[in-house]
């Protein structure tokens, strides 16, 4: 018996038992569709995430003092590690031949912010210096950076919209209540900016609200510094801009150099802790690795599904052989041999995974979609997976379909002619 004759025999016993058939896939379906889903979630969410953290300038540089416990977890809008890089650290990491800027990041706490009457808690106010918004790569909507020593601030768009009164505009006043000892400031708002989506992994609801002030007046926080011999303003993290993105290595390496052997910081810093100079590449590949495990575990999960279809294709496909065993008798009696009874029975268990496995890549992209839609995120879909999901049809069909079509073959055509 030839191959396109099998194939339609199978088919022809398929569509005769159309609802046994439906039934069949549906294991199938529901684990592609499942996997399918997740997978496209996963990618969706990477490339936000990607995009989020690439969005800035490829010539930037973070510099933190982190433990080993943090190392390759991608750190998004937080200074991370120890606060320990002076204001002697800043300056000579912006001296260093290649660097175009270097700017200071820590935080202040605030219990309140107020604007025309309306108050929102607990607010964090990034404290830093101008060119923080030039080595981020954030653009102004409107109006501009504040100058440090003046009681000035910048929002980002969500900032200046969380307030019940009305939105906030440039050269509009906030008040920011210290929440380590009640002070209040009064601030004039200089710029709003575009949000820069610094949400860990991207699972909040929208982007966050982020106040930013200058460190004077707003940040107080003093270390001695060894090199100085006096007392200046400590931070956790200092952002490095190269002039070259070319030239983003050469410029980590002098970092690096400078911090093991002229810095504040070394002497500042725990034992445990580590310096860490994380270019933008680096924490893409970070941000990739960390969604690609959580991607692989959850469809890992989902694939259960698809063991549970294969049990099912198996199951009937056995009953099927029950049911076909006269059939198989007389098919015998006229010539059939035990190869083609094989790859009859063999060949409908195929189909019924493919089919399975294809309707189910179509009900996981829509799933995929919809998922998407709802968390607000971009849509990324893998076209691999389609035929990675046919394959996997195929593959289950044969797994399943294997004993019962060796079964099939190696029926007794005398036995299966005197069967009822």
């Amino acid at each position: 018996m030839n191959v396109l004759e099998s194939i339609r025999i199978s088919w022809r016993n398929i569509r005769e038992h159309k609802l046994r058939s439906t039934l069949t896939t549906l294991g199938v379906i529901i684990g592609v569709a499942a996997v399918i889903t997740f997978v496209t979630l996963g990618a969706s969410l990477q490339a936000d995430i990607v995009n989020t953290v690439a969005g800035g300038n490829a010539a930037t540089m973070y510099v933190s003092a982190q433990s080993p416990s943090q190392n390759g977890i991608p750190n998004f809008g937080g200074t991370g590690g120890q606060t320990i890089f002076t204001e002697h650290d800043v300056g000579g990491i912006r001296s260093l031949d290649g660097v175009e800027a270097a700017v200071p990041e820590s935080g202040v706490a605030a219990s309140t912010v107020a604007y025309n009457g309306s108050t929102v808690g607990r607010q964090w106010v990034v404290v830093t210096s101008p060119p923080y918004f030039d080595v981020k790569n954030q653009r102004f909507i409107s109006g501009g950076s504040f100058q440090n020593g003046k009681r000035e601030v910048v929002l980002n768009k969500p900032a200046a919209r969380m307030f019940g009164d009305g939105n906030v505009s440039v050269g509009d006043s906030i008040t920011v209540t210290r929440a380590a000892n009640g002070e209040q400031i009064n601030a004039t708002v200089t710029g709003i900016v575009k949000p820069s989506g610094d949400s860990t992994l991207g699972l909040d609801s929208g982007p966050t609200p982020r106040i930013f002030a200058p460190t004077d007046p707003f940040y107080q926080r003093t270390v001695y510094s060894p090199a100085a011999k006096q007392n200046q303003r400590v931070y956790g993290r200092i952002l490095v801009l190269a002039n070259d993105p070319a030239r983003v290595d050469a410029v980590q390496g002098r970092v690096y150099t400078y911090l093991g052997e002229h810095s504040d910081a070394k002497q500042l810093k725990s034992n445990n802790y580590k310096f860490k100079v994380t270019t933008q590449e680096e924490l893409v590949n970070q941000v990739k690795r960390v969604s690609d495990t959580f991607t692989a575990y959850i469809s890992g999960i989902a694939l259960i599904s698809l063991i549970v279809g294969a049990i099912g294709i198996a199951n009937i496909m056995l009953v099927s052989v029950t049911e076909r065993t006269r059939e198989i008798g007389i098919m015998k009696a006229v010539g059939a041999q035990s190869a083609d009874v094989l790859q009859l029975f063999l060949f409908e268990a195929i189909l019924l995974g493919m089919f399975g496995s294809a309707l189910g890549a179509l009900v996981g992209y829509l799933g995929g979609y919809v998922a998407a839609q709802l968390i607000g995120l971009p849509l990324t879909f893998r076209v691999e997976w389609f035929g990675i999901a046919v394959v996997v049809g195929v593959f289950v069909g044969i797994v399943a379909g294997i004993y019962p079509a060796w079964d099939a073959s190696h029926t007794n055509p005398i036995d299966a002619l005197r069967y009822e």
